[in-house]
């Protein structure tokens, strides 16, 4: 269970950094355990697996964990033992995460008319965790211990073992996850398929930048395959409208031989010019859709206009969507200065690291954020396209997509050739992933806990609901939870989790996710069933809500002090018998340290005037709601050798669709051989470096070059070579693409020539840098603050501000 490590700061200079917790070795042997066997939910006995490994789940009445995550799966019986760990007691939820295509997929229900079964009391949904009482006439909610009467339509009688006899027939009684088929009381507005609306900035830097070229292209290439068969959800219906000074609309009824452009001058008083034809079936009217968009770049070639109006874009198609909802994507170039909304230059880089720089984070004014949450009455999520060449005010501007549920691309100083390839992929995994809109969630717990706080990016009226205009597969919210009183060891604890939402088809559905976890008294078990990557995750969210009301120098050294305290909980309670001098680190929490460092050296939070304002503040809101197995490699890339490939590798494993990867590689330059290639990810792009005395067989074999110098750092792609490893990086790529939520666009850098190389180094968070020390620095400096902890202050008891 313990990870025993013997540091000497003060006559060793320098450990050695083979010695210190390996974030590679720990992520291998994990994987190598779910290789083979499936996780089953129910398990007692196994961990949960690590969030970077690929593993198979097996519902066992708890949900798959890539629905829902524990900082702990232990829980601590008492406010008392839970301080005395300095853990946060959390939960991470992504509640449409995709499952793997060897899992079984969530079973849909219907009740019928009188809708699914709840607890008349405290409105839980049924779930395998409630007990049937009396022969079956009666149920005791797991979550408030009501005595609930079965429905004479629901009732079953019990077996020897008092279990219901159709239980083989109840899906809702033996799953964790569960989807609800739902009458009209659920319903507030008729659900529909969803519509998408593709807005798109055609003033002069649109043009300049080519990026209505490559928005037109990805547009198509998301909605229509090579085929022309519509990539959409049935029933779908899209919509184009274009805008700079004034918006245009389109009529793209099938009838019409072509597209017919409807302008609105008066932004002030915006309004929708049509009725019918605005948004139209992507199959009959795909003619006059792709005539049009291939128009476009030609239609405004000469267009001069500066200032696009993106505050009456979203009015209007507020005003096109209202009875329906849907998702809005919107392709702006520049800070909106004209119309409603108009903003101010604001950003100061005389403010980066002082006090006031988190007024830089906050909107400068209401607009965007009442035009959101009007958005989410509406059931409208807005994804915006950002590509700015100045200041165009991401604080501001980004409530839209923040508040609706949606997400912000960010493309500074976009480049046709460059950025092209990756904006095109993005438009397509947007409107491809699963989605649904219209959304409401409740998470709750059983007695004895409550839910204290809510992390993410969503809208909330009230303290229990949040609001989500829209919610694709990789959003996710943390959950703060707190002792409601003392909970009873000899039962679990109970969550659940429902998420009602109209699915991209048009179907009203209630998904639920129900987890049942142990509670304990001894603050070993509360540290052994820890999970780290859920902690770490969870921390962040927190981070970077404080960071709106503290300055990020205080936000950086909380999140140290936290991982000390924790360490020094683990130390002082667990392990107190061992010598001062040896720094005793949980298993479970071994690469804390690292992980820590790896959280002050990333966008969000580091140090130094290299990240503006729009940049840090897109990064924060992007952490805000990432996933657990996103925020793991964001933090901690993934970095694989690729020059000496063995030959098993990049061949796929076709019961499970795995792809065999080649050993992991710790980032650091020390790692790096010259005469190498190394493929790194970190689920937002793709570095393909190549060492500056890589053999000439190589990049033939890949590039089909003999020399470095030849090889284009602008390439965007691998070129289809016939040669092994050109197969086997092409199909590592893909895989790894194929994990991803994001289009991973991929960038080569060549050691010593490239500009991408120091973009490529900040990643790389073992290293010194990023105005940070290096992780065989940070690890003694944590182990010398852990002593202290320990020795002047050993019974104190701390908060913190992810605990209040």
């Amino acid at each position: 269970m313990n990870q025993s490590q013997q540091f000497r700061p003060s006559s060793k200079p320098r450990i050695d950094p083979d010695q210190i917790p390996s974030p590679v070795a720990v992520q291998e042997a994990d994987q190598e355990e779910w290789n083979q066997k499936p996780f089953v939910t129910s398990s007692r006995t196994n961990a949960t697996p690590l969030a970077s490994s690929d593993f198979m789940a097996v519902d066992g009445g708890n949900c798959n964990p890539r629905f829902f995550r524990m900082t702990t799966y232990n829980l601590p019986n008492t406010e008392d033992l839970l301080n005395t760990s300095q853990l946060p007691m959390g939960l991470v939820i992504q509640p449409l995460a995709q499952l793997r295509a060897d899992e079984a997929p969530i079973e849909t229900v219907d009740f019928g008319d009188s809708g699914p079964a709840r607890c008349r009391r405290c409105n839980a949904y049924i779930n395998p965790y409630m007990i049937f009482t009396n022969g079956g006439q009666r149920y005791v909610c797991n979550m408030c211990l009501f005595e609930n009467e079965v429905d004479p339509g629901y009732f079953c009688n019990l077996d020897m073992n008092g279990r219901r006899c159709d239980l083989d027939q109840r899906p809702e009684l033996r799953s964790g996850s569960i989807e609800f088929a739902v009458p009209k009381e659920y319903w507030n507005k008729t659900p529909t398929a969803v519509a998408y609306v593709f807005a798109i900035d055609v003033s002069w830097n649109s043009i300049q930048s080519g990026m209505l070229q490559q928005c037109v292209a990805g547009i198509k290439s998301a909605i229509w395959d090579a085929n022309g068969i519509s990539r959409l959800a049935p029933g779908t219906q899209v919509g184009i409208l274009t805008y700079d000074k004034n918006v245009h609309f389109y009529n793209l009824s099938s009838g019409l031989e072509q597209a017919q452009m409807m302008v609105v001058p008066d932004v002030s008083d915006v309004f929708v010019p049509l009725s019918e034809g605005f948004l139209v079936n992507p199959e009959t009217s795909q003619v006059l859709v792709e005539s049009l968009l291939d128009m476009l770049p030609q239609l405004f070639a000469e267009n001069k206009t500066t200032e696009p109006v993106i505050g009456a874009v979203v009015q209007a198609v507020r005003m096109a969507l209202e009875n329906r909802g849907g998702k809005l994507i919107i392709f702006q170039t520049a800070l909106p200065t004209f119309g409603p909304g108009a903003l101010r230059h604001r950003d100061d880089s005389k403010l980066y690291n002082t006090d006031k720089e988190k007024t830089l984070y906050a909107p400068q004014d209401d607009f965007y954020k009442k035009l959101a949450e009007c958005c989410v009455d509406a059931g409208l999520s807005i994804d915006l396209f950002l590509f700015p060449n100045a200041y165009v005010d991401v604080a501001t501007l980004g409530c839209l997509s923040s508040i609706t549920g949606g997400e912000t691309h960010m493309f500074v100083n976009f480049n046709a050739g460059r950025d092209g390839v990756k904006l095109v992929g993005d438009i397509g995994r947007i409107v491809t992933r699963p989605f649904g809109y219209n959304a409401l969630m409740r998470v709750r717990c059983s007695s004895g806990l409550r839910i204290a706080e809510h992390f993410g990016n969503f809208h909330m009226k009230n303290s229990t609901d949040l609001e989500i205009a829209g919610l694709d597969s990789e959003k996710a919210f943390g959950v703060l939870v707190k002792h409601d009183g003392k909970l009873d060891e000899k039962t679990e604890a109970s969550f659940q989790v429902a998420l009602l939402y109209t699915t991209a088809d048009g179907r009203r559905r209630v998904r639920v996710h129900n987890f049942s976890t142990p509670v304990t008294t001894l603050l070993g078990n509360v540290f052994r069933w820890a999970d780290m990557d859920t902690t770490i995750n969870f921390l962040s969210k927190g981070a970077i809500a404080q960071s709106l009301s503290k300055p990020l120098n205080e936000v950086r050294v909380a999140l140290t002090e936290k991982c000390v305290k924790i360490l020094s909980a683990y130390r002082r309670n667990c392990a107190s018998s061992t010598a001062p001098g040896q720094l005793i680190l949980p298993e479970s929490f071994k690469l804390f340290p690292l992980y820590t460092l790896a959280m002050l050296k990333s966008k969000t939070l580091r140090m130094g005037r290299d990240i503006n304002s729009d940049m840090r503040v897109h990064q924060m809101r992007m952490v805000k709601g990432m996933g657990v197995s996103e925020s793991i490699v964001y933090y901690y890339p993934r970095m694989i050798a690729v020059h000496a490939m063995d030959e098993k590798v990049g061949v796929m494993d076709p019961s499970n669709g795995r792809v065999y990867l080649p050993p992991l590689v710790r980032v650091s330059y020390a790692r790096l051989d010259a005469t190498g290639a190394y493929m790194l990810e970190n689920g937002q792009k793709v570095f393909l470096w190549l060492g500056r005395d890589i053999p000439a067989q190589f990049l033939q074999d890949v590039f089909g070059v003999q020399t470095l110098d030849e090889v284009s750092p602008e390439q965007r792609y691998l070129p289809e070579i016939d040669s092994l490893t050109s197969s086997q990086l092409r199909t590592l790529r893909t895989y790894m693409q194929a994990q991803r939520a994001k289009y991973l666009d991929l960038t080569v850098v060549r050691q010593g020539k490239d500009q991408a190389e120091l973009e490529f180094s900040n990643l790389l968070v073992e290293d010194k840098n990023n105005e940070a020390m290096s992780y065989v620095d940070y690890l003694p400096t944590i182990h010398r603050m852990i002593q202290t902890e320990v020795t002047t202050r050993p019974h104190e008891v701390h908060t913190s501000i992810w605990s209040r």
